[in-house]
């Protein structure tokens, strides 16, 4: 059981904080781009969400399969990694569009180098947004089953899969 459950922690705390740097990323990206261009990735983003488990957790199993990588700890952090970047996009677009560009822009003219004003101005503005996107990629990391079932080899469990066999055991 220490096993499953230092293994669940593990996979959630890095499959959120990647998740997080990468949800981000691709939010400051859709959120300069042209609406019907942001609309498009939007949808896309949202095709993990919209998604039944069962239908995520087949299709991985079958890619990882078909690309020739072996079931085991690191197609599970792959698979939560992909389905938590959702979850982590729609809580750092809102705090983004409530950003003014202009303080951005007023840091540049200042002499500040995008870097620096990145994380000096917009950062602090959107960290609720991140923290959210980031504590809501680990609670689904933590809480998943179904994809992590088909995703895990042999050898690997997590809390709710070790909880699942003895259950089914009997």
């Amino acid at each position: 059981i220490m096993y499953a459950l230092y293994t669940t922690l593990l996979v959630a705390m890095i499959s959120a904080l990647v998740a997080t740097v990468i949800g981000t990323v691709t939010a400051l990206a859709i959120n300069h781009m042209k609406p019907v261009s942001k609309n498009i990735f939007m949808g896309i983003s949202n095709i993990p969400m919209l998604n039944a488990d069962i239908v995520t957790g087949i299709s991985l199993m079958l890619a990882f399969i078909a690309f020739g990588i072996s079931l085991g700890f690191k197609t599970v952090l792959i698979s939560h990694i992909t389905f938590n970047i959702p979850y982590v996009i729609l809580s750092v677009m809102p705090k983004l569009k409530q950003t003014d560009r202009s303080t951005y822009e007023a840091a540049l003219d200042l002499g500040a180098s995008p870097a620096y004003a990145f994380f000096e101005v917009v950062f602090p503005d959107i960290m609720p947004g991140v923290l959210s996107g980031f504590l809501l990629a680990f609670t689904m990391s933590l809480d998943d089953f179904i994809i992590t079932h088909f995703t895990k080899g042999a050898g690997i469990n997590t809390l709710s899969t070790l909880i699942y066999s003895e259950v089914r055991r009997g």
